[in-house]
Parts: C-alpha cells; structure tokens; sequence
C-alpha cells in the first residue's frame, strides 16, 4: 500500500498537468460509457487528449503558443 501511495504522490508532483487530464478526461469519457463500441472509442479519445494538453503544463507551455506555431500567421488574432 505504501508503494501506490507513492506512486501516486510521484505522479500528483511529477506529473501534475498530465495526471489532471488523463483524470478529467477519463471521467467525462464515463459520462457516456454505457452506450457501446464507439463511447469506448470516444472515452480513449478524452483521456489521450487530456494526456497531451495536460502534457503542456509540465512542460510549461502555454498552449496558445503551440496554436501560434502550427496555425498560419495572423489566424488566431482574426479568430479572436
């Protein structure tokens, strides 16, 4: 039991951001679980794209800036 315990103290400290989204993610991929195949699909989905956006927090990036690098200029601020 202590090692869970530390495991999941590793990952709170660690990996905050990337822990916080998988969290998030997966329970709001449950809301819709119960209604077959393609919900599983969606709730893999949610936790993999809590991963990553929770993955620019521990890495300490805003990601605003990623949008900035991969959008053509000037886009985002018309979209604004």
């Amino acid at each position: 039991m202590k090692d869970f315990s530390k495991w999941i103290e590793a990952c709170l400290t660690t990996y905050k951001g990337r822990t916080i989204g998988v969290v998030f993610g997966l329970l709001f991929g449950l809301l819709v679980l119960w209604l077959g195949f393609w919900r599983v699909i969606f709730v893999a989905l949610c936790v993999v794209l809590g991963y990553w956006i929770g993955s620019f927090r521990d890495r300490k990036e805003n990601f605003l800036s990623f949008l900035d690098k991969i959008l053509p200029n000037g886009i985002r601020n018309k979209i604004q």
